[in-house]
């Protein structure tokens, strides 16, 4: 299974729309969370507006909270995307099977039986998540907890019986001109997740629709050729991880 988690404090401004870029994401089999985050008021009706479409249209969940509630939500939507994935995956067979979509609609041994199959499948099945993370001027205060929020999911996900790998993307890119830069390639180890943002220089523009759109290139590229991408993020001058483990 495949997420995007998108983690903002504000609208985008620059490129493709971010809706009509999570509803490519979607197409692709890629679900995308959105995390509003707040400081000392909220991100306007117009940021709000635009989390909760981004992650209808990409098929997601949405929240908006405040930094201490971060890294709780992370590890709730991540996990609650997951099950609601695997219902609709086991209501669809249901349909063509029985004609009945709903697993309500079960006698109540049949139900028990095909909830206690999507809780194995939870814990089971493999889960790739890339933390897409904006690095606009305003998220400067927030990176500290973005970071705990991170280390946190990583302690979750490895509590799983199933694969899980993280990868970590900020945007806007470098001075090169990129949308959206990789910090961290896909890894189940914790020990890769630290150090991630020490030397970033924040930037004004927020690219959301691009950078979405260059998470699902990197899905497509898998792992052999994100290793080029790690390279390049390492070598980049206006700071990423210096201390990069894998």
């Amino acid at each position: 299974m495949k997420q995007i988690l998108l983690i903002t404090d504000g609208c985008s401004n620059v490129g493709l729309s971010p809706v009509v870029a999570a509803a490519h994401a979607k197409s692709e089999g890629i679900n995308v969370n959105v995390v509003g985050v707040l400081d000392q008021g909220d991100v306007g009706e117009l940021g709000a507006s635009e989390i909760e479409e981004i992650a209808r249209a990409g098929g997601g969940l949405s929240r908006m909270v405040n930094m201490r509630q971060l890294s709780q939500t992370v590890q709730m939507m991540t996990r609650k995307t997951v099950v609601q994935t695997i219902q609709l995956a086991v209501q669809k067979e249901l349909k063509q099977v029985l004609g009945n979509g709903s697993i309500e609609a079960l006698p109540p041994e049949k139900r028990g039986e095909v909830v206690r199959v999507i809780d194995e499948l939870g814990e089971t099945s493999g889960l790739k998540v890339a933390l897409l993370i904006d690095a606009s001027a305003s998220m400067k205060p927030k990176l500290a907890a973005v970071e705990e929020a991170i280390r946190d999911l990583m302690l979750s996900l490895q509590a799983r019986q199933g694969k899980s790998e993280i990868s970590v993307f900020h945007f806007p890119g470098s001075r090169h001109g990129d949308d959206c830069v990789m910090d961290l390639a896909w890894t189940s180890h914790l020990n890769g997740v630290q150090s991630i943002f020490p030397k970033l220089q924040m930037a004004g523009t927020t690219p959301t629709g691009p950078a979405i759109m260059q998470v699902v290139d990197y899905y497509r590229q898998g792992q052999n050729d994100m290793s080029d991408y790690s390279r390049r993020a390492r070598n980049e001058t206006d700071g990423m991880m210096g201390d990069y483990v894998v």
